[in-house]
């Protein structure tokens, strides 16, 4: 087994990754994204040399399942035809709409560059894990708030001048601030808190600097304001959802979801075929499984959502499979205890009434909770033993009941009818959860 085959390995075109249906590959495309023509000949090649599945994934890149190591290697040469160019090196991320934006603050693309080219002469590529990132919220309608980071850079504008705002290790919410920089220290900044990481070892990551090493970083950095702005600064843009999004110069981008992540090619080469009749210059991927489509006006974006449904994206944050977040589980990957996605897909159907925007559900095969590390309203947990539950945790959590694999969706079934009997006019589902209590989420679950 290569590095890449461990967990928490970042599955490249040239080292791809052993999961339970063959090889796994993940593209990160440097500038930009997709032109619908070559997304068409990418799902193209998936369908030829995988098994014809193609992912979108939290953080918004795209992966292809089911390979060899024979057609892994001509998948890496298509691409490379396709002259697709693809990220190497240290991950630096910012929103999918940057530069188009007319609410951002700032555009984080220069800043991006020139961090990746200081980590690359600094050789921080080789000595950081491959795990480690870097997230640039210029904010705006694709901000980066939710989408966690070792080092993350937050833009603000005070008096007509830009600033970053500086911490360590976490989302916008969790994150440790350390300073706000003018515009021309943020790239420094950054190598900074990355050499940081990089002291620690291969291992390390930013929640590992303790209070001694964070305020040795914070020292090199002197804010350019007091410490008392420094925290109302980390806000953070919005998280994209399906919608039609205006854009500078009177364009339009469309955002449809891939439902828990998993699209089959055909489908997204349906979706791109459409896109190029109605002259869309670029699909682009982000965060929560989104892709974009940038159109030249409303019109064209309003003819190619109604296809995006008709296809099975999720076209309307409505939806309930929005409110699912989904790992493949088995067979797919050689962790899972159940079928997450195909039991997801089978609540979403039946139950997706009770997912009303304030009840989130976590479906994971196995404990290690990779479609969402973080804690979920519900969880259904599989395990050696079976489907558990969980409530108000995460897919590590220990389970409050549990019931063989083959009946999670009838116990699940259950617990949604309890809701549905139980909830009051005008009381949210995730009012009524916590109204009821785990003693008897757990017997709906387990007995019925």
């Amino acid at each position: 087994m290569n590095a890449f085959a461990r967990r928490g390995a970042c599955p490249a075109l040239s080292s791809p990754m052993p999961t339970g249906d063959g090889l796994l590959v993940r593209l990160n495309p440097l500038a930009g994204g997709f032109s619908p023509a070559s997304l068409i000949a990418l799902c193209k090649a998936a369908l030829q040399h995988g098994n014809g599945v193609v992912e979108v994934t939290a953080r918004g890149s795209l992966q292809i399942r089911g390979l060899t190591p024979r057609s892994a290697a001509l998948l890496a040469r298509q691409v490379e035809g396709l002259g697709m160019v693809v990220r190497t090196g240290v991950p630096v991320e910012h929103g999918a709409l940057a530069g188009l934006d007319p609410e951002e603050i700032a555009d984080p693309r220069p800043l991006a560059a020139s961090i990746r080219e200081a980590a690359r002469q600094n050789g921080l590529d080789q000595r950081l894990g491959p795990k480690v990132s870097v997230v640039l919220d210029g904010g705006g309608h694709s901000g980066l708030g939710a989408t966690a980071a070792d080092i993350r850079l937050m833009a603000r504008r005070h008096c007509g001048e830009i600033s970053w705002t500086f911490a360590i290790a976490g989302d916008a919410r969790t994150a440790k601030p350390l300073a706000v920089l003018p515009d021309g220290r943020a790239a420094q900044a950054a190598i900074a808190g990355l050499e940081a990481v990089a002291a620690l070892g291969r291992e390390g990551r930013g929640r590992d600097l303790d209070a001694r090493r964070r305020a040795r970083l914070a020292a090199l950095l002197p804010p350019l304001v007091g410490a008392g702005s420094i925290a109302p600064a980390l806000a953070g843009g919005q998280r994209l959802v399906p919608s039609i999004l205006p854009l500078r110069g009177g364009a339009s981008a469309l955002a449809v979801a891939v439902p828990f992540g998993q699209m089959d090619a055909d489908g997204v080469i349906g979706l791109a075929a459409r896109a190029e009749e109605v002259r869309a210059s670029e699909i682009r991927l982000a965060p929560g499984r989104i892709m974009l489509a940038l159109c030249p006006a409303d019109a064209d974006a309003t003819a190619l959502r109604q296809e995006a449904g008709r296809l099975g994206f999720i076209i309307s944050p409505d939806d309930p499979r929005s409110g699912i977040s989904a790992c493949p589980g088995a067979p797919a990957c050689a962790s899972g205890r159940m079928p997450a996605r195909s039991l997801a897909a089978l609540i979403a159907a039946a139950h997706g009434d009770i997912l009303d925007g304030s009840l989130g559900l976590h479906v994971s095969g196995c404990a290690k909770g990779c479609a969402n590390p973080a804690k979920a309203p519900l969880a259904l947990v599989g395990g050696e033993d079976g489907a558990g539950l969980v409530v108000d945790g995460t897919a590590r959590s220990v389970p409050l009941a549990r019931v063989p694999a083959e009946h999670a969706l009838n116990s699940f079934g259950r617990l949604a009818g309890l809701i549905r009997a139980e909830r009051r006019p005008g009381e949210t589902s995730a009012a009524c959860v916590a109204r009821l209590g785990t003693r008897c989420l757990a017997e709906a679950f387990e007995k019925g």
